[in-house]
This record gives C-alpha cells, sequence and structure tokens, in this order.
C-alpha cells in the first residue's frame, strides 16, 4: 500500500511550474538584502583594459618555435655524440 501512495505523490513538472509565486534562492535573497543598504555601483558591460599591448607578429612566434626545436635537436646530438659506445 506504501508503493501505492508514492506512485500518487509522484511529483509533476507541470503542477511545480504553474505554482503562483517561486521562492528566490538563498543566493538572491542574500544578495537583495545587501544591495537594499549598499546598492552595487553601474559596470560597464565590457571594460576596457588598462594597458593595450602590441600584437605580437605570428613570424616571430614561428622563430621563437624553430629556434627551440633547433636548440633541442643540437642538444641531442651533442649528447648522443659524447655518448661512449
Amino acid at each position: 500500500m506504501a508503493e501505492r501512495d508514492d506512485e500518487e505523490r509522484e511529483f509533476d513538472i507541470r503542477w511545480a511550474d504553474g505554482a503562483e509565486e517561486k521562492e528566490p534562492s538563498a543566493r538572491a535573497r542574500m544578495l537583495a538584502a545587501r544591495w537594499k543598504e549598499n546598492p552595487p555601483e553601474a559596470q560597464p558591460f565590457r571594460a576596457e583594459p588598462d594597458r593595450v599591448r602590441r600584437a605580437r607578429s605570428p613570424w616571430v612566434s614561428t622563430a621563437v618555435v624553430f629556434g627551440i626545436v633547433a636548440a633541442v635537436i643540437v642538444l641531442l646530438g651533442y649528447a648522443d655524440f659524447r655518448a661512449p659506445f
């Protein structure tokens, strides 16, 4: 009989969505209480960056990568050359 009671009390999402009022979350209540006394300052949607850096040329990045690869190859060749047979 207990199983049948559980089936009858099954949660119905349509019933819940049709509720008159929904309780706000704890965070929403906390922020509403805080902002009631001390409202937040207006912020722009996207703030301007403090400083603008010049974009690096893709050739510089490519040269750095090739330089590192060449250095690793030379280092491995030197280590292999020095290894005793």
